[in-house]
Order: C-alpha cells, then structure tokens, then sequence
C-alpha cells in the first residue's frame, strides 16, 4: 500500500511539471548541428572528448542538458585506446556524438529533456523516491543555475550549488566518505529546473534520491552492476 500511494503522489507531481517545459521545437540532431565543436578537433580520445562536447552543447530549445553517463565516460578513462575519429573540416557537435556511437561502445539516447551519451550497462531512468511532496513540489518549482558546466567534478563540488538553488539540505554532507562511492559528473545544462537538476545529476553519478520533509537524501544506484 505504501509503494502505491508513493506512486501516486509520484505521478501527480509529475503532471506539474508542464507548466514549466517548452515543447521542443525541433529535433535534437537539428539543434546539435548548429553547434561548433571547435577549431582544429579531428579525433576524440580520453583527453579531449568530455571537455570539447560539454563546452560546445549550447542553449536551444530542443535539448536541455547533454551528460555523460558513467559507463559512456569508462570508456575512455579505463579503455585509454578509445577514440573517434572526425572527418569533416569544421566539425558540429551532433558530428561528434555521431562518431562516438558509430565508432565506439557508447549510445545516445534523448530522454527530455536530457541527451545521454551512454554504455549499455547504465541506467537510464533515474530512481527517486518522494515521501514528503510539499517538499519535491517546491523543488519543482526552483530554477537551477542558468548554465551548468560539470567535467568531472565530485559530489561536494555539486551538493552546495544544489542547496542554494533548490533550497533544501542534501545528504550526504561534505566531506563525507559515503559520497566517495558516487561517480563523478560530466554534464552541461542549460535553464534546469529544481527538479530536473536532480535526475540530471543521479544519472551522471548513478545514484538514486529521496525526498523527504526539507531535505534530499542521494544513495549509490546498484541498478546494472
């Protein structure tokens, strides 16, 4: 009984969310080829990749945040020999998404608002659970920072930016060991909500979060080990 009335509040919080989402425009692939991936950028390797895509995504109205999922990013830190070769003279950022899905083990998939670049192996759907809805309508209601930039970046380097945006405490604190255990984030974001942020985030270091009475507790994701 418990798990269906979470269910429930689930679903009817969700169907707020439309006042706050503009219908896409035009397709995601559109949009990505207006963006430049940057002068003189022929291959993707562990060196450049995450870098050069974060910096070129850019606000439009199709896609709001591009992320690098946990197995998409192992590819090239722990396969140091993964690389994507491009082979047009001034390169677009849909061309380099192309060329990682044609050349390597990574995927893309559009989840709106999100664009996850992917292994098999990772969750798709973040996992939240809500057990004080006053709380997570508030968060739904908060705006993100304006343009969110994260190229590896630990939990504690998150969590504050987190607490002052959606104005509620986080856990893990700072500094705490257990957030040792979460992956680090890659992602770019445009225009987030409170909300949004949160399953941007739990995807890009494969947690889980729930939502209690002024707080959100993050948890490790065990879903695809």
């Amino acid at each position: 009984m418990m798990g269906k009335r979470l269910i429930g509040v689930w679903v009817c919080l969700l169907g707020g969310l439309g006042a706050f989402a503009a219908p896409a425009a035009e397709p995601w692939q559109t949009a990505l080829a207006r963006m430049p991936l940057g002068a003189n950028v022929t291959e993707l390797n562990a060196t450049n990749c995450v870098k050069v895509m974060l910096g070129a995504f850019q606000s439009n109205d199709a896609v709001k945040a591009l992320v690098f999922l946990p197995g998409a990013t192992d590819e090239f830190y722990w396969h140091q020999l993964t690389k994507a070769k491009l082979t047009n003279d001034s390169p677009s950022l849909l061309d380099a998404v192309n060329a990682l899905t044609d050349q390597t083990r990574i995927r893309a998939m559009f989840r709106p608002p999100m664009l996850l670049l992917r292994a098999d192996s990772d969750p798709v759907e973040p996992q939240g659970e809500i057990i004080d809805a006053p709380t997570a309508r508030r968060i739904m209601q908060r705006r993100f920072v304006a343009h969110a930039l994260y190229n590896d970046r630990d939990w504690d380097s998150l969590r504050s930016t987190l607490r002052k945006t959606c104005r509620v405490d986080f856990s893990p604190g700072m500094y705490s060991r257990y957030s040792f255990h979460f992956y680090r984030h890659s992602f770019a974001a445009w225009n987030l909500t409170g909300w949004e942020a949160l399953e941007v985030m739990s995807l890009a270091g494969k947690t889980t979060f729930r939502v209690e009475e002024d707080r959100v507790i993050f948890q490790e994701d065990h879903r695809g080990l």
